[in-house]
């Protein structure tokens, strides 16, 4: 049976949770998703993700099996009959899967959204349609332009730049004000030479907006009858969005996105990929952006529950002889109140011992669990810990944490007298990563690691040719053993330091050899 055969058979029983989410991902800027978008991919079993989609929007499904269909400009690397057998596999797999087909943009607006929502009709399969925001009216909005306006434009028509099919009846569209073409770079100067012989005016206002709604956005303004020369001298290149008519003259009152802080920052214009855990959002990506980057999350890094609970939990009910409770990373501390929280616990079991934080990071995550650290040393790191912590010989210290935890620590304390204890509170484990995840982590300039475990993962799955900004010098010393060369250290454990550190690392990478 062919791959466009079996999106259309419908004979074949389909499993009460199988269920297809397809999804807007909107223009590229990740804060546009919408709320009912981010909940179905934090539901979703498999994730499907186009060329479009802003990859960042995968970590609302950290659980999830992704899996890139991107097809850019002419090239196609799936074409859409097996994108569309793939969604209905996918849905059918197991027994039956949530999937989420995650579309740049609106689904239903030139995203081929249609056809993807029959394959399932006729499958059987049942679905949801998740509007996004379209780059029609978003790139126009983040260039300045307003595609109506009370004063120029009463009508607007969205159009395919795509010429393949046929080209569109410019005739029929004298009456409407504002016009905007998606997928049309390529074929500019022959859909402006149709228009003006369509009858609309050489001299009409017209813009190009390249990259809409990312710190990658590009503009050229013009005329009809000059714009396809302006982007050719500007450079710009798909995705772009192009808008005719005389709301584009509002651009040099309303400009507003292009001259934010942001692209005069100091990452305006570079790439920097943040390593993390799969689980969760980065705070640290929302500062880079601050300052203009563009920001790939990278999960290389899982978080996965003890191997051991039993002996965990055993250790949890009973602190008693426990002087010191030491936690060394964020995800402790959120670890450890998950723990308590299946115990029937709360912060008041831990009444009776003192807290040492690693450093500032892991003490703000503990006082945001409403539990003041009682200590933290003058400088972030295990070392600084095991040689500052103001504990008496014979009292017992003990460190909650991975199986993967380096023995500095231990050592530090078991030297000056302590008894020492290790409890493993959670595991941390790889994550896969995908070739497409590859091929951008590539295209960084700088790469921030905030742990040496980040580093040695690092290494193992993309190797050492990266320029990195690290979390303090304790990170730093496990990238240089993992083979980095090119490190830039943050001056102090706080993720305002490891930014600068990104900055000052891209600006090495840019900067001409000193000769």
């Amino acid at each position: 049976m062919t791959a466009d055969a079996s999106a259309r058979t419908s004979s074949a029983p389909t499993s009460s949770r199988a269920f297809v989410s397809l999804i807007g991902a909107g223009p590229g800027d990740p804060g546009l998703l919408t709320l009912r978008g981010a909940e179905a991919l934090r539901q979703a079993d498999a994730v499907l993700f186009d060329y479009l989609a802003n990859p960042e929007l995968l970590r609302f499904c950290p659980q999830a099996e992704t899996i890139y269909v991107g097809k850019k400009g002419f090239s196609e690397y799936i074409s859409q009959e097996q994108i569309n057998a793939l969604i209905v596999q996918k849905a059918r797999e197991g027994g039956g899967k949530r999937v989420a087909r995650l579309k740049g943009g609106d689904v239903f607006v030139f995203g081929r959204g249609g056809e993807e929502a029959e394959a399932c009709a006729q499958a059987g399969i049942p679905f949801e349609i998740v509007p996004g925001v379209t780059s029609a009216i978003a790139a126009p909005a983040y260039a300045g332009i307003p595609v109506t306006h009370r004063e120029a434009a009463r009508s607007f028509a969205v159009l395919t730049g795509n010429t393949r099919e046929g080209g569109a009846h410019y005739e029929k569209l004298s009456g409407v004000d504002t016009l905007v073409l998606l997928m049309g770079v390529r074929n500019l100067e022959q859909i402006s030479a149709d228009l003006i012989a369509a009858g609309r005016d050489p001299q009409t206002p017209a813009a190009t907006v390249q990259w809409g709604t990312t710190p990658r956005q590009r503009v050229a303004t013009g005329t009809l009858a000059t714009i396809a020369q302006a982007v050719r001298e500007a450079g710009l290149e798909a995705p772009a969005v192009t808008v005719v008519g005389e709301v584009a003259r509002l651009r040099d009152t309303l400009r507003w996105f292009d001259t934010s802080p942001a692209f005069g920052g100091s990452l305006a214009g570079r790439t920097v990929a943040v390593t993390r855990t799969r689980d969760g959002a980065s705070a640290l990506s929302d500062l880079l952006r601050a300052r203009g980057a563009s920001v790939l999350e990278v999960p290389l890094i899982r978080f996965a529950d003890t191997g051991d609970e039993a002996a965990l939990h055993a250790r949890l009910r009973d602190l008693s002889g426990v002087a010191w409770l030491l936690l060394t990373s964020n995800q402790a501390v959120t670890a450890l109140f998950t723990h308590l929280t299946r115990l029937g616990l709360d912060a008041r079991h831990l009444a009776g011992v003192r807290i040492a934080a690693v450093g500032p990071s892991t003490a703000r995550s503990l006082l945001e669990r409403g539990v003041r650290a009682d200590f933290v040393p003058r400088a972030p790191g295990a070392r600084h810990l095991g040689a500052e912590l103001p504990a008496r010989p014979g009292e017992v210290a003990l460190h909650l944490t991975s199986q993967v935890a380096e023995d500095e620590l231990e050592r530090g304390l078991t030297a000056r007298g302590l008894r020492f204890e290790r409890a493993e509170l959670y595991r941390t484990e790889p994550a896969a990563l995908s070739e497409p995840a590859r091929e951008r982590l590539r295209q960084a300039d700088v790469v921030t690691l905030a742990s040496g475990s980040a580093a040695r993962h690092l290494a193992a799955l993309a190797g050492t040719g990266f320029p990195v900004a690290a979390m303090g010098p304790q990170t730093a010393e496990a990238a240089r053993a993992a083979g980095f060369t090119r490190v830039t250290v943050a001056q102090e454990a706080t993720l305002e330091a490891l930014a600068d550190a990104a900055a000052q690392a891209s600006e090495a990478v840019t900067s001409p050899a000193a000769p």
